[in-house]
């Protein structure tokens, strides 16, 4: 298990090329792409096979089949640490049912990167990968993690950025995030703000990117259902709809979701 550059050819580690040299097989998400890494190393006759979400089943037996023959196979990702939100959990663990070693070569990894320079608490941290992109799932995501002491690490394609931290902001409240944008790379950017009051520009957004939410403010206390329910009451006279009202009492309030604030508004007209 191979890590390789996020961007810079400089991360590489001696150890990972030699291993490289001497694979007999390589799998690899996009063999082109991995093709370009290796000629740029000065690596050339290597066979190479896919390996990607769709047919990594399909993989397992021919990565067995080629080390039980003695030939050594190596798992690369695109870019980075393989597994970190790429394919390849279901070969590593073919590989330990059937008793054959399985050897990291750790590298670059986006996401410790982005820990790493970011000044958000590093641990602990919860990678989540690649987020859900329908709307109910992603607040679902991030609902259970609203009221865990946790910083968030994931990635999000560059066009789903801002309603992926809108939904943040509905489920976690104002936290601080950092947007770590082309990592290693010439335009390396980290962009700095607190969820609901972001002042980006969606177009600045290119590249890819690794986002790290950081952890509730112990200082900012929830709060109380009571008091919840007394702002319920006071604006239940305004003739307001209930997705306003919970809006305007999210606003004033900490600890809570507008999500949440609209069921209790639903229960007290019930």
């Amino acid at each position: 298990m191979v890590a390789t550059p996020l961007g810079n050819l400089g991360d590489i580690s001696p150890r990972a090329v030699s291993v490289l040299k001497k694979a007999g097989l390589i799998l690899a998400e996009d063999t082109r792409r991995t093709g370009l890494l290796l000629s740029s190393l000065g690596i050339s006759g290597q066979k190479f096979s896919s390996l990607h979400e769709h047919n990594e089943e399909q993989r397992i037996n021919l990565a067995l089949k080629s080390v039980e023959q003695g030939i050594d196979c190596c798992l690369v990702s695109d870019a980075g640490t393989p597994l970190m939100a790429d394919p390849g959990y279901r070969l590593v663990r073919a590989f330990r049912q059937k008793g054959l070693s399985v050897i990291p070569v750790p590298g670059p990894c986006a996401p410790v990167a982005a820990l790493m320079a970011c000044g958000i608490p590093p641990y602990p941290f919860t990678f989540l990968g690649f987020l859900p992109r329908k709307k109910g799932e992603l607040e679902e995501l991030f609902s259970r993690w609203k009221n865990v002491a946790t910083t968030l690490v994931f990635f999000e394609r560059k066009n789903r950025v801002m309603s992926c931290l809108e939904a943040a902001f509905e489920q976690l409240g104002p936290r601080e995030f950092c947007l770590a944008r082309e990592l290693t790379k010439k335009y390396e950017e980290f962009i700095f703000g607190t969820l609901g009051q972001t002042g980006i520009h969606k177009d600045s957004l290119k590249g890819e990117i690794t986002i790290v939410i950081g952890p509730p403010d112990k200082d900012i206390s929830r709060t109380s259902q009571v008091n919840i329910q007394k702002l319920i009451d006071q604006y239940s006279s305004k003739g307001l709809k209930p997705r306003q009202t919970a809006a305007l009492i999210h606003k004033e309030t900490s600890g809570w979701s507008s999500k949440d604030i609209y069921e209790l508004i639903i229960k007290s007209e019930s």
